[in-house]
């Protein structure tokens, strides 16, 4: 019979798909919440960590919540449940569940989350949108080239029907042919200029601020910002499938509870 695997055995398969050294150096990444030897027999991944993903991992019994976005992100200074991570972290140490993120290193990873918007996309020659000094074919971001050159608003389109989404933020000139693609996934708004100095037409990417649009137009880039939750939450359920591959005797699953918490009305 094969054994429970660890926390830090999930950990470790989770750094093998997500390389620390992909990680910003802004971010707080790894394992965040937990004991490195508890057995894991039940495993959730999730985009952030909430009152409503915090509720089912209780619920289903998790042993490990894999929350692409860190919480804690910034030092703490007290954990009390006055302020949301501390109401988190407070909820799942009494029912001894640990807590691992990848966040940016999963962004950049080989199998992470830029690599999947592009190839949903159907973009060719597909790379780094800002390489890593370490190893030149990963790093931030994506750049690829689309089958056949499209009017921007025509691509706009396109990326709204190969996501399944109603609405789409857009900014930039309508009739700009696009050929040249790049990918951000979250708040993605700082690759602009990687994407400018790439030759790139068309960004897609999850939110940005109002005067990076306005930039973007300046710089005659037509931005395609399909909200922050719709441009990651493939990535948990992709990370999900990766582990069950890797651990059949655990039972993993993406978070069926969670949603954009933003909401048009």
């Amino acid at each position: 019979m094969t054994p429970q695997p660890s926390v830090a055995d999930l950990c470790s398969a989770c750094r093998e798909i997500c390389p620390p050294d992909l990680a910003e150096s802004w971010d707080n990444t790894g394992l965040l919440l937990g004991d490195p030897a508890r057995a894991v027999g039940r495993l959730m991944t999730c985009l952030t960590l909430s009152p409503r993903t915090v509720a089912e991992a209780i619920e289903k019994g998790a042993d490990l919540v894999i929350s692409h976005h860190p919480v804690p992100f910034t030092p703490l200074k007290a954990i009390t449940t006055e302020t949301l991570s501390g109401w988190i972290l407070w909820q799942l140490a009494a029912q001894k569940i640990a807590v691992f993120s990848p966040h940016t290193s999963f962004d950049s990873a080989a199998q992470g989350i830029n690599q999947l918007l592009a190839e949903r996309l159907k973009l060719a020659d597909i790379r780094p949108l800002r390489p890593s000094p370490a190893e030149p074919s990963l790093g931030t971001g994506r750049l690829g080239i689309l089958p056949e050159p499209r009017p921007f608003l025509e691509f706009a389109q396109y990326v709204k029907t190969v996501f399944g989404l109603k609405h789409i933020s857009v900014a930039g000139t309508p009739r700009l042919p696009v050929e040249r693609v790049a990918i951000g996934c979250g708040a993605a708004g700082e690759l602009l200029r990687d994407a400018h100095q790439a030759g790139c037409q068309a960004f897609v990417l999850g939110e940005t601020r109002f005067h990076t649009c306005v930039e973007a137009e300046f710089l005659q880039i037509g931005l395609c910002m399909i909200g922050h939750y719709q441009s990651e939450r493939l990535g948990v359920e992709h990370l999900a499938h990766l582990l069950q591959e890797r651990f059949p005797q655990v039972e993993i699953w993406a978070s069926q509870a969670e949603c954009d918490p933003i909401r048009w009305i």
